[in-house]
């Protein structure tokens, strides 16, 4: 393996220009600078990073964990995060647990393990067990938590609006004639379960429509509890106009029990969901959705996060930036112009 001593003598320059030239820590004239980067190339340099972390205390390695990683909404959220480290030249570690508290646990331990210099983190669905955060925060590890927010937690945070965007889809469906509007989720322990819920709650009450509770179905976020949920509610008593569908992967579950069933979109029932799909377009009908910024989400998350461990984010205080979603209606929201039993 070359060292930077023959890398110098290769490219003709000192030891310290090679240094400035793989630190990026001093200006060097282009000419130097390429003749150096010619000499790592001829001579396959590769800097070795251990040592060098052990001398600076820092690894320049970030550490993302998500919940489920099969949900479309997180590969864009992890590409977002890995664009804004490589900006920075750190390197971005993602791990999945599958919303398992006891792999996030453990996985947050190997991170830890491992030196990491900071954290992103989706926090999976638990009972308000975040004693893992708290001490990884006591140890002075730098963390970000992205779309699910840990209750009771102050830690920096970037997500959405969730309420004022559920608000705007239930308000489009009742602006297009439905009352009977259902209402699909994830735990009531995630706050972004109960925010959307909230969100249609009050999409209703401000229509003097009173939700019906038979029509209201909390479960998981995952595809086969949108198929249970739909199917529940469209084959009870009281059959809805329209289905609201908190997440994207609810939404797929719905869609297969809707399509079980006999029943078309949206002649017989209209869906919306939260969350978009990056290809909505080849769906047929299109779904309307209320659509989340997941690549400015993992983005401006590791760019917090990279503040935060440089020193350049001064503020002491939690900060939490709360993007705007985007309602694109399409076409599985048709005008309600029938009437059911």
């Amino acid at each position: 393996m070359s060292t930077i001593k023959e890398i110098a003598k290769h490219a003709n320059v000192s030891i310290g220009t090679v240094s400035n030239v793989v630190n990026k820590r001093a200006a060097v004239s282009p000419k130097r600078r390429e003749r150096v980067m010619a000499a790592i190339r001829d001579l396959d340099y590769h800097p070795n990073q251990v040592a060098r972390s052990l001398k600076t205390k820092q690894t320049r390695m970030l550490g993302m964990v998500v919940s489920d990683i099969t949900n479309p909404f997180f590969p864009q959220m992890v590409r977002g995060a890995e664009d804004a480290a490589l900006k920075h030249n750190y390197l971005l570690i993602s791990f999945n647990t599958d919303d398992h508290i006891d792999r996030e646990k453990h996985v947050i331990s190997v991170l830890r393990n491992r030196r990491v210099d900071g954290l992103l983190l989706v926090v999976a669905a638990s009972n308000g067990d975040f004693v893992h955060i708290r001490e990884t925060q006591k140890s002075g590890l730098p963390i970000v938590c992205m779309d699910r927010l840990p209750d009771g937690i102050e830690v920096d945070s970037i997500a959405v609006d969730n309420l004022a965007g559920t608000r705007s889809c239930i308000e489009h469906l009742i602006a297009m004639g439905h009352k009977k509007i259902a209402f699909i989720t994830g735990p009531m322990n995630l706050q972004t379960a109960s925010e959307r819920l909230l969100g249609y709650r009050q999409a209703m009450e401000q229509a003097s429509l009173t939700p019906n509770p038979d029509l209201i179905r909390v479960g998981d976020f995952h595809v086969e509890a949108g198929y249970r949920m739909g199917r529940e509610i469209l084959a009870g008593s009281t059959r809805p106009t329209a289905i609201f569908v908190a997440s994207n992967t609810l939404a797929l579950g719905a869609l297969r029990a809707l399509s079980e069933l006999g029943l078309r979109c949206p002649e017989d029932v209209a869906v919306a969901m939260f969350d978009d799909f990056p290809f909505a377009d080849v769906f047929r009908p299109q779904l309307t959705a209320v659509a989340q910024p997941a690549y400015s989400i993992g983005y401006q998350g590791a760019e917090l996060l990279i503040q935060r461990i440089e020193g350049s984010q001064k503020d002491p205080s939690p900060i939490r930036i709360r993007l705007k979603t985007e309602l694109k209606i399409r076409e599985s929201t048709a005008r309600y112009r029938f009437s059911l039993p």
